[in-house]
C-alpha cells in the first residue's frame, strides 16, 4: 500500500481523492490548514492565500484566536475523514501556549476521541516556541508511541532544530517527525536521526535530489514519502523515491511500510 504521510487539506475533497488516485497513492495522511492555495488561479490570488499562512507564522494571531481556529479546522478535517475512511487518516493541531493541563484536556476531546493518528503540523515561528513544544510532549507521555509532526524548514533554524533533537532525546517514548527533512540542515537532521531510535524524517520539500538520495540511503527505514501536497506532488515525489532509492525494497518501506509500522496501521 503507498501512503502519503503529509497532505494538507484540499478543497474541493473529490479534487484531492482524483489527484491521489493519478500519482497511485492509495491513502493520505491529512493534516489541518487555514489557507487554500489550491484555489488560486493566478499569482495574485496566490498571494492572497499566502498572506494568511504568512500572518500565522508571523505571530499576529492571538491565542484565543488560534484556538478558534484549530477547533475549525479539526471540525473541517474529520468531516472529510469520516465521509473517505478509506482513503484518509489524520493529524490534529494543538496550541502553543496553553498550560500542560490545557493541553492534555485538548489532546483528549480534539485528538484521541476523534481517532487521529497523531499530533502536528506545528510550525514554529522561532526558538522560543521550539521549546514551548515541551509541553506537548509532556502530554504526550501519557500515550504510548503517540508522534508529534514538527516543520523544520525556514523559518525553524539549526539551533531551533537542536532544541527539538534535545527534546526528542528527553522524551524518548514519543516518536517526532522532523518535517521537510530539516530544509537546508538536512545533514544534521539525517545524522541524528540515524542515531535516535524515535527519530523519523518526512521526505516532502526536498530542494535537492543529492539531499534526498543521501538520506533514502543512510535512514531507509526511517524516512517517510509525503508530497505536502498542494504546495508538492505526490506523483512526482513518488517517481522521485522510486528512482533514487537503490531497491524496490526500500522504495516499498519508504512509500508505505514505514508509515504503517510507525502509527500502527492495518
Amino acid at each position: 500500500m503507498i501512503i502519503d504521510s503529509h497532505q494538507h487539506l484540499i478543497l474541493p475533497t473529490e479534487l484531492q481523492i482524483e489527484q491521489m488516485n493519478k500519482a497511485g497513492v492509495d491513502k493520505a495522511i491529512l493534516f489541518t490548514t487555514t489557507p487554500h492555495p489550491e484555489k488560486a488561479k493566478t499569482l495574485t490570488e496566490f498571494k492572497n492565500e499566502m498572506s494568511i499562512l504568512f500572518k500565522i507564522l508571523g505571530g499576529e494571531n492571538s491565542l484565543e484566536n488560534n484556538k478558534k481556529r484549530f477547533k475549525k479546522d479539526i471540525s473541517d478535517l474529520m468531516k472529510v475523514i469520516n465521509n473517505y475512511p478509506d482513503k484518509f487518516y489524520g493529524f490534529g493541531t494543538v496550541p502553543l501556549g496553553l498550560s500542560l493541563e490545557e493541553t492534555q484536556i485538548w489532546i483528549k476531546q480534539y485528538i484521541i476521541d476523534n481517532e487521529l493518528k497523531g499530533v502536528g503540523e506545528f510550525t514554529p515561528r522561532n526558538d522560543g516556541q521550539v521549546s514551548q513544544l515541551e509541553t506537548i510532549f509532556k502530554a504526550l507521555k501519557q500515550y504510548e508511541n503517540f508522534p508529534i509532526w514538527v516543520h523544520t524548514f525556514n523559518p525553524v533554524t539549526l539551533n531551533g532544530i537542536k532544541i527539538l533533537e534535545n527534546l526528542t532525546k528527553k522524551y524518548s517514548k514519543t516518536p517526532v517527525i522532523f518535517g521537510h527533512m530539516g530544509g537546508y540542515n538536512w545533514m544534521e537532521v539525517t545524522d541524528f536521526v540515524k542515531n535516535t531510535p524515535n527519530a523519523y524524517i518526512d521526505l516532502s520539500a526536498a530542494f535537492s535530489t543529492l539531499a534526498l538520495k543521501m538520506i533514502i540511503t543512510e535512514v531507509p527505514d526511517k524516512c517517510l514519502f509525503s508530497s505536502d501536497a498542494p504546495y508538492g506532488d505526490s506523483f512526482l515525489n513518488k517517481q522521485a523515491i522510486k528512482y533514487l532509492s537503490p531497491s524496490k525494497k526500500i522504495s516499498d518501506k519508504i512509500l508505505g511500510e514505514n508509515i504503517i509500522k510507525l502509527l500502527g496501521l492495518k
